[in-house]
């Protein structure tokens, strides 16, 4: 069957723009090039186009949203470069059993910034010499590559829809925790700050108590008359009976010292007349 028939079958009565799976493995494409696939195709994450007799990629529209790309088992030999353009937010690029012989034939992948998964199985490329360190390097943005990380260890089953979704919730996950470091800080900052608040007003609370303590407390209930006698001392009066009682202990010593010192005044002149006599 060829390609733009199976499209119109895959449809299923649906508009491009409301397909975002579309497998099309197995038809013929028109001279080894992509036919029947259009910009309309616009919310579409992922492709296959398996054993198709493809040559070239030339033919691929604007896929935007495309993140997998299933191009294996065909006869693909070059220009990758319309890749980057056309599919700026691929993850996945299967490669394999194409006829892919050296590095520089790959070499443009490095500008999809987020390509994760590159297979090449059965490609002539995969016999060279360090080939897994010199494609590692060559797209330092790959964390799998023939389904191995740099480590050798295995990735998760790359043929699971949720394995790429996995990898965006990843990224979104570093997303956010740079945002719960940042809003961290700002928390950590406002603490701080409502620290020295507290600082402040318990400072200001100490100097009030030192201005409002006991002694001026007195001094307000007490006021100084402006008669002095003879000896120096000063008269001091209360204002009334409901003060007294705030001023508490000192206010009652000093009134009762007071009081002494007026008896002493009159104890005087009668000391004064005995001498007389």
């Amino acid at each position: 069957m060829d390609m733009d028939k199976r499209i119109h079958l895959e449809l299923r009565n649906r508009t491009p723009s409301e397909v975002k799976e579309l497998i099309l493995d197995n038809c013929r494409s028109n001279e080894g090039k992509i036919k029947g696939l259009t910009n309309e195709f616009e919310e579409l994450e992922f492709l296959s186009t398996i054993n198709v007799g493809l040559t070239s990629v030339a033919n691929l529209p604007k896929l935007n949203k495309l993140k997998k790309l299933e191009l294996s088992d065909n006869r693909i030999s070059g220009g990758l470069e319309v890749l980057a353009e056309k599919c700026p937010n691929l993850m996945h690029l299967n490669l394999s059993g194409n006829k892919i012989k050296d590095l520089g034939t790959i070499e443009p992948l490095k500008k999809l910034e987020n390509l994760k998964i590159l297979d090449l199985f059965n490609c002539e490329v995969t016999n060279l010499n360090n080939y897994r360190q010199n494609v590692f390097k060559l797209l330092p943005q790959l964390r799998y590559l023939d389904g191995y990380d740099q480590d050798e260890k295995e990735a998760p089953d790359s043929d699971a829809e949720g394995f790429i979704e996995g990898l965006d919730d990843e990224e979104e996950d570093e997303d956010e925790e740079d945002y719960d470091e940042d809003a961290q800080l700002v928390e950590d900052e406002e603490e701080d700050e409502e620290e020295e608040d507290e600082s402040e007003e318990e400072d200001v609370s100490e100097e009030e108590e030192q201005v409002c303590g006991p002694g001026a407390l007195l001094m307000s209930g007490v006021h100084l008359l402006s008669s002095e006698d003879e000896e120096g001392y000063n008269d001091w009066e209360v204002d009334d009976e409901e003060d007294e009682e705030h001023l508490g202990g000192m206010a009652a010593f000093l009134l009762l010292a007071e009081e002494e010192r007026g008896q002493k005044r009159k104890r005087e002149p009668e000391d004064e007349g005995e001498e007389d006599d």
